[in-house]
């Protein structure tokens, strides 16, 4: 398979592409600059600003799947950069994408009808950065591509172990933490086995 990545030398990122590379896939990546990046097989990197229409067209041109592990870093690059990627998917017929978002932008159980970032279940002081999944999340629903939202809490470094749950739209129960290990795989199985297409999937141990 040939795939895409923004955000590919994030934290959880960058195990989704050691895990493609791993498995023989063909993985292009985004990345901001190429200084000091060493070339590796089967990994073609692409510099430029995902925010741009016409390099991420080029990106996603001749993949066969996409994965988003960009993270709204204070700005509204997240949602720009969604827009971007769901027009250069539509322009070269590309459908699937799983991204990377919060777990704020799950339902609540506790206050019906609300997101968790906008209930009693969430500490948070500021929203902007669950603001900004929302608006991506809400991009995706209204694009009738093959998409799934992979929701994780309190993400935390760390190798993938297992042994962790998953609840579509919702944060399993009691659900604190998961790492950055398993999340990555979580996104990457879903990448290819499609079990959720069209839902948000909380993960947590």
């Amino acid at each position: 398979m040939n795939i895409a990545i923004f955000g590919g030398t994030g934290r959880t990122g960058s195990e989704i592409v050691r895990r493609a590379l791993q498995d023989g896939h063909a993985v292009k990546a985004l990345v901001r600059t190429l200084d000091g990046r060493e070339p590796r097989q089967g990994l073609t990197l692409v510099q430029g600003d995902a925010r741009d229409a016409g390099t991420v067209e080029r990106l996603i041109a001749g993949v066969d799947a996409v994965i988003s592990a960009l993270s709204t870093d204070t700005t509204t690059t997240l949602t720009e950069a969604t827009a971007a990627i769901i027009a250069g998917m539509k322009a070269q017929g590309v459908s699937r994408i799983v991204t990377i978002g919060t777990a704020g932008i799950l339902d609540s159980r506790t206050e019906p009808g609300k997101l968790r970032y906008q209930s009693n279940e969430s500490q948070r002081k500021q929203t902007f950065a669950a603001e900004e999944h929302q608006r991506a999340y809400e991009m995706l629903r209204g694009s009738a591509l093959d998409w799934t939202v992979v929701c994780p809490t309190y993400l935390p470094d760390g190798e993938a172990v297992g042994g962790y749950r998953i609840e579509r739209d919702y944060l399993p129960v009691d659900g604190q933490q998961i790492s950055t290990g398993d999340t990555a795989a979580f996104a990457y199985a879903e990448l290819l086995e499609r079990e959720h297409v069209g839902y948000r999937v909380g993960i947590a141990y």
